[in-house]
């Protein structure tokens, strides 16, 4: 296949990760935004959208030749907006061209049979890529999760950057709750009228509460530390003085903590939820803990008339910060029904999975695949060093390969660049490991995988990793 050179200027298909083809235009990026090293790519100003980010070359296509084949694969009102934006788009270019043509004939000018240029590099005004019909946005939900993925924040003159696209996808007749996907049509989210509660601002926390009151939740906040409630309270939110209070206060009271002691003492400790919970109460247990101690949460909270959901989230920090999670929800089905709108401004989409004990049973099972797979990348990456390999080539041909995929390309990245930062605690995926193996113990089914990849997280441990990010797993090999 030839090679196709695109320059500042041209119309492109942009391909963001998992997400489909969208139209944009390549443009010149700020002065201090850098260009990811070692790749090649051009920065892009999507359609319809005040979105932008570097792509790989090989993940653009030229506009005009590879129209019809995009707009048959891909549906949704969002897209055909971005597209209908385009097409105005080069009306009102070709217009311009056609007046300044005819001006120039007047003068007995030549015509100029070259090919029409979109816009000149220096060209700042992109106003005209925005469909004049959208709302602000600020409610738009595109492509957010992948815009800064590999490049840093743009400077303040190319916000506001708008939440994420959201795929609609067909009924396949699974349990996830079509709610949750209604911002791609709406543009927007009607939140609830119930007052909402949230206990726990960690990692996790931060980003889910954030977002509540971003799509216009009126929440109340507590937290260990208090101190964490202050960013929130400047947002608009309310302060609980204890758990008992948030729940007494609310109508729907989330949690989210790092354990199944710190979930039970959170209930059941003293000033606890427990005292809140009167007939009719909702609670939302986020954290990811084992099934006995959903089993044993949603007791003691019905048993004072209370209605229990467990809601456990797959995701990291930066999902969490761009309302893209992916909530796994088992109890309490009305409970799950009442939180559609909190579900769709903290995630891309919602399952629920039956009676309570399943969400926590998935999500082990999930993260237990993604502590072994972290493992495992990191092994190879240490391998590929200690054989003489270049470890920047193993991760070059393994994002070429069918294992591709932002996880594995940020996680790397950060490897190599020595950024442990956490994003998600090595702490916590070796707690869930653990909790994984033992509801393999108690089901006789065998584990071995997430065995040996234990034993890695706990020398990790050891060599003080739990604070830093999952990826630190990396340590324990060259330790």
């Amino acid at each position: 296949m030839a090679t196709v050179h695109l320059r500042i200027g041209d119309l492109v298909w942009g391909k963001l990760g998992r997400y489909p083809p969208w139209p944009g235009k390549i443009v010149s990026p700020p002065k201090d935004l850098k260009k990811p090293r070692g790749k090649k790519c051009h920065f892009v100003k999507f359609f319809g959208t005040e979105d932008h980010a570097w792509i790989k070359v090989e993940q653009l296509k030229p506009y005009h030749a590879h129209k019809e084949e995009m707009i048959k694969i891909n549906k949704g009102k969002r897209f055909q907006q971005a597209v209908d934006s385009v097409e105005d788009f080069l009306k009102k270019a070709k217009g311009k061209e056609q007046n300044s043509d005819s001006k120039g004939d007047s003068k007995g000018k030549k015509t100029s049979n070259k090919p029409l240029k979109i816009l000149e590099e220096d060209d700042e005004d992109l106003s005209a890529l925005k469909d004049p019909s959208e709302k602000p946005v600020k409610d738009d939900p595109h492509f957010h999760h992948f815009l800064l993925s590999q490049s840093e924040k743009p400077a303040s003159s190319m916000e506001p950057i708008s939440k994420r696209l959201k795929i609609i996808e067909e009924d396949t007749g699974s349990t996830s709750i079509q709610a949750a996907d209604s911002t791609a049509i709406n543009g927007s989210i009607t939140p609830t009228d119930k007052r909402i509660g949230f206990l726990g601002l960690g990692l996790m926390g931060s980003g889910i509460v954030s977002n509540l009151l971003k799509m216009g939740h009126v929440v109340t906040v507590w937290n260990r530390t208090a101190e964490k409630c202050d960013l929130f309270i400047q947002e608009g939110a309310r302060l609980g003085r204890t758990p008992a209070e948030v729940a007494s206060m609310c109508d729907i009271t989330f949690s989210c903590v790092s354990d199944p002691k710190a979930a039970r003492d959170l209930v059941l400790g003293p000033s606890g939820v427990l005292q809140g919970i009167r007939p009719g109460k909702c609670y939302v247990e986020m954290s990811t803990v084992d099934p006995e101690t959903i089993t044993e949460l949603s007791q003691v909270i019905t048993s004072r008339g209370g209605r229990f959901l467990e809601a456990p989230v797959a995701g990291s920090q930066q999902l969490s910060n761009d309302g893209m999670l992916v909530i796994l929800a088992a109890g309490d089905r009305t409970v799950y029904e009442d939180c559609s709108s909190c579900f769709q401004a903290m995630g891309k989409t919602s399952f629920f999975l039956g009676e309570a004990g399943n969400a926590a049973r998935m999500m082990l099972i999930l993260n237990m695949v993604q502590g072994s797979f972290m493992a495992t990348i990191a092994e190879g990456l240490t391998l590929a060093q200690a054989t003489g390999q270049s470890q920047q080539t193993f991760l070059d041909i393994l994002c070429q390969g069918q294992m591709a995929s932002t996880f594995v390309d940020q996680k790397c990245q950060n490897i190599l660049q020595g950024n442990f930062k956490p994003d998600y605690y090595l702490k916590h995926i070796q707690k869930d490991l653990r909790l994984a193996i033992s509801m393999g113990d108690m089901a006789n089914h065998p584990t071995p995988m997430a065995a040996a990849a234990n034993e890695v997280y706990k020398r990790a441990k050891a060599l003080d990793q739990s604070d830093n990010d999952i990826s630190a797993v990396y340590r324990a090999y060259i330790h």
